[in-house]
């Protein structure tokens, strides 16, 4: 019996178990005695009680029902079977392909690195997108945070990079795109876009999407993480890491918190938040084997980014992209806001000599451009003098350029997509910023891919 336990109390995802004898280790998996396919995971013990993750549904589930502790952790297919593919966190197949055949089996518990063998990301990765590229470039094996509110287009943006990546490296990188919390509706259009565009089979998708209980989407993180570890440890892969969207993982971090009767921290989340944040970010490293290159959507509840789960997120972020519903409403995608868009790739010995100086320059058009613009809502732009005039359109004309047509919405705007290399960009930013363009009405820079269409 030293293996056997009681449940004691259920509350939502969460089961309190009574141990007979030996107590579990935390994150060991139990079972029900009646049912093997009634799984729970150990995530606290206290004494001779454990409090347990539900992982399944929650139904068979009673007080004095006997549990038994499998003494393993939790465990996902991995391995170049596994591409492709959609599946759960248990390994379950999302997509009716048949079983989830990986080479082996890991466990999603966190694996350590040593601290000698992580590598510094150096590298810029190019995404094709103007605004991204020049303002918040992303590292190779770095992180990229994409933030915004609700309906601004984050999911967009990020599946675009996925194409342009994705398609740009295909058979030199691998992907693993890791939903969380977010709608089945934006995974399957995620799919179908990936399947029409040739570039699922370079990928391997894991979803735990908003229907689940708050311990699926909790643990869903740990396991695409998983399945980056694996290719980056064992096939020597630099892996593109998606996740959308990481705020529901601190959400489900904190509905768990409240179900177990946590005190919460100040601004209502669980005093656990910034350990569990660390706990994901810190595994997505490069090292000696490869690189790992993660870039995430961060939605901001009712557009607030000073959110307690939206900073807990900012510090583990090399760049970031701000995307702002007044640009959205202005009808100018991506809805980028450009003066808040930052990395820390920008610099002369990371992004070269011309690049660095011209985004000093249009940093500081767009900046003396926002002190006219109240001046010019009050008394006009006629009312501008010729040299404020001059800034105020030339600031107009660079953000219309930094507007774009996207591969993934074709079929939605009819508009064939647009892939622009930084050094396009850079190129036709000096030349907007240095007058040569001053005759064009600002209008004509909308949605085009370089000046040459003009």
């Amino acid at each position: 019996m030293k293996n056997f336990g009681k449940i004691k109390t259920v509350q939502g995802s969460i089961a309190s178990v009574e141990f007979f004898g030996e107590t579990p280790a935390i994150h060991d998996v139990l079972f029900l005695q009646d049912d093997r396919n009634v799984k729970m995971e150990v995530y606290a013990v206290f004494g001779q009680i454990a409090s347990c993750l539900v992982l399944t549904q929650t139904k068979k589930i009673y007080r004095g029902a006997i549990v038994i502790n499998s003494g393993e952790q939790l465990m996902m297919p991995v391995g170049d079977k596994v591409l492709g593919r959609i599946m759960d966190m248990f390994g379950n197949p999302q997509d009716n392909k048949g079983e989830v055949v990986g080479d082996t089996r890991w466990s999603i518990v966190n694996r350590d690195v040593k601290f000698a063998s992580v590598m510094a990301p150096l590298k810029i990765l190019e995404t094709g997108i103007k605004a991204v590229d020049f303002f918040s470039p992303i590292f190779k094996g770095g992180k990229m945070g994409l933030f915004g509110g609700a309906g601004v287009g984050k999911t967009i943006l990020l599946t675009e990079i996925v194409h342009n990546v994705v398609m740009l490296h295909i058979n030199k990188n691998l992907a693993v795109f890791t939903g969380l919390g977010e709608r089945a509706r934006e995974g399957q259009e995620l799919h179908e876009v990936l399947e029409k565009s040739g570039v699922l089979p370079q990928m391997t998708l894991v979803y735990g999407q908003m229907g689940e209980s708050p311990a699926i989407r909790f643990r869903t993180a740990f396991a695409g993480i998983t399945l980056a570890e694996y290719f980056r440890d064992v096939k020597k892969k630099d892996i593109l890491f998606f996740v959308d969207n990481i705020f529901r993982f601190a959400q489900a971090g904190n509905e768990l918190a409240t179900l177990m009767d946590n005190i919460p921290s100040e601004g209502g989340y669980q005093a656990t938040l910034s350990s569990e944040m660390a706990a994901f970010h810190e595994r997505l490293v490069s090292t000696n084997d490869g690189a790992i290159s993660a870039i995430e959507t961060v939605y901001i509840p009712s557009d607030d980014v000073t959110d307690q789960g939206v900073q807990s997120a900012f510090p583990y972020f090399d760049s970031t992209v701000v995307l702002s519903r007044s640009v959205y409403q202005q009808g100018r995608f991506p809805a980028i806001e450009l003066l808040s868009s930052t990395s820390a790739g920008l610099s002369r010995e990371i992004v070269g000599e011309d690049h660095y100086r011209i985004f000093l320059k249009s940093q500081e058009l767009l900046k003396r451009a926002v002190s006219l613009e109240r001046i010019v809502a009050l008394v006009g732009e006629s009312e501008l003098s010729p040299e404020n005039k001059l800034i105020y359109r030339r600031a107009k004309c660079l953000r219309n350029y930094m507007t774009q047509n996207f591969f993934v919405t074709e079929a939605q705007t009819g508009k064939k997509g647009q892939y622009v290399t930084t050094s396009d960009v850079v190129s036709d930013v000096g030349k907007i910023i240095n007058g040569q363009y001053d005759k064009v009405p600002p209008e004509d820079f909308l949605y085009i891919s370089t000046l040459k269409e003009i």
